[in-house]
């Protein structure tokens, strides 16, 4: 076993939940502003997932004030608090770029309903 592997090994997250393109997800991350930090939520679809391990990173796009603002995050980061599901899509595809050119209910995206 490779040093750099047990190394990444150690920091790759354990919480990091089951999600998909196409789902809605909140993402908590750490935002430093001066001197005091705090918990900003992001909350969109995800549009991306790519690369893998440490490196592994997703992509997430919401509409704010009608303007379309897209976020990458890396999946096991430090700054990363925590990542929340909140609605799992249906989509045929792995990469959602399509998404940007479609406004307002064009943009949806079909909920998959999940039996409790």
């Amino acid at each position: 076993m490779n040093v750099i592997d047990l190394l990444e090994r150690e920091q790759l997250k354990s919480d990091v939940p089951e999600f998909r393109p196409g789902d809605t997800v909140k993402v908590y991350s750490r935002v430093t502003e001066g001197g005091k930090e705090r918990v900003q939520m992001f909350e969109g679809v995800v549009i991306v997932r790519k690369g893998g391990g440490n490196g592994e990173s997703i992509t997430v796009r919401r509409m704010s004030h009608g303007v379309g603002v897209e976020k990458s995050f890396l999946v096991h980061s430090p700054r990363v608090e925590k990542i929340e599901i909140s609605k799992r899509g249906i989509v045929r595809r792995s990469r959602l770029f399509y998404l940007s050119e479609k406004i307002g209910k064009a943009a949806r995206i079909k909920e998959k309903k999940v039996a409790r």
